[in-house]
């Protein structure tokens, strides 16, 4: 049967995170700066590693992108919530909810794949450093990082084309969330979704224990590493690397919570995935750079050079 003659429902309706409208106006300002300072503060990191010439290690690099991967993840959701949080209709069209459900995937599975690629080169410069710049080379770099988006192209492109072979015949076409996802949308289907629930803890669950498994092997060498260096080579490390580690915990967390089980939705769903679409983009341009003089000091520059011309 066509997809045209089992599809009734053409749009769909987001509950948003709440109805209460005091409580909507108050998310509605806090998600604004929210979502103003990602944009700015990422946009911030990138121009400045374009335009300074002292940034040019392989670490700034995969930073750069890893900026604009949050502010491509956040602008997916963000702006529709802020919208959506000050009026009734609150529609989203079939194609467009579809069209979310692949980006959020894509991007947000890019940034995992990112943050894995992030500790590796971290591992690398910490424990062969006289080898780091033949290893981590220009090329391998472009590499990694195409691997990384090729990853969240076919992770997202799995998770979608599971969706997409359901039944979506109404009535009912409220989703409960603030952004089309596959656990509301499985809610929503008239069919038997056991097998496509599944297949979507098994993709996530074997993205989520690789990446987790480089990631705790990359860190565990750091630290095994670190027993060989000076105290101020030791310290200088552990600062680098714990902004890496504050940005896992804060992205994974939430994100396993989510994905990592049953395709159930619970109302606390909507509140945790807040962190991994708005919070944690906004974080990371603090993390990066409140503990990094070399980023402090070419923003100043670069600064200086704007106010100059």
């Amino acid at each position: 049967v066509s997809m045209e003659n089992t599809n009734n429902v053409t749009e769909f309706i987001l509950h948003g995170l709440t109805q209460d409208r005091t409580v909507a106006k108050v998310c509605f300002l806090l998600f604004l700066l929210f979502y103003t300072t990602t944009v700015f503060g990422n946009l911030l990191i990138i121009m400045t590693i374009r335009t300074s010439g002292l940034l040019n290690s392989p670490m700034y690099f995969f930073l750069s992108y890893l900026s604009f991967v949050d502010i491509s993840y956040s602008t997916i959701s963000a702006p529709k919530l802020i919208h959506d949080l000050l009026v009734e209709d609150r529609t989203i069209s079939f194609a467009g909810c579809m069209a979310q459900l692949f980006c959020t995937h894509f991007f947000g599975c890019t940034e995992v794949f990112l943050l894995v690629v992030m500790a590796y080169d971290r591992c690398v410069a910490i424990c062969k450093p006289l080898h780091y710049a033949s290893i981590v080379s220009p090329r391998v770099c472009r590499c990694l990082v195409a691997a990384s988006g090729l990853g969240g192209f076919v992770h997202s492109l799995v998770q979608t084309l599971l969706v997409l072979q359901l039944p979506f015949c109404g009535p009912s076409n409220g989703l409960d969330h603030y952004f089309c996802d596959v656990h509301p949308l499985l809610a929503l289907a008239c069919a038997d979704t056991y097998a496509v629930s599944v297949s979507n803890a098994v993709s996530t669950g074997l993205i989520s224990l690789g990446c987790f498994g480089g990631l705790a092997a990359s860190y565990s060498a750091i630290l095994v590493s670190l027993r060989t260096h000076s105290p101020k080579g030791r310290l200088k490390a552990l600062c680098t690397c714990s902004s890496h580690i504050v940005v896992v915990l804060l992205f994974f967390g939430p994100c396993v919570f989510v994905y990592l089980r049953p395709s159930a939705t619970f109302p606390e769903d909507k509140v945790v995935s807040v962190f991994y679409t708005i919070i944690t983009p906004m974080l990371n341009p603090f993390i990066y750079t409140l503990r990094n003089q070399e980023m402090k000091n070419s923003m100043k520059t670069l600064w200086s050079r704007t106010v100059r011309r």
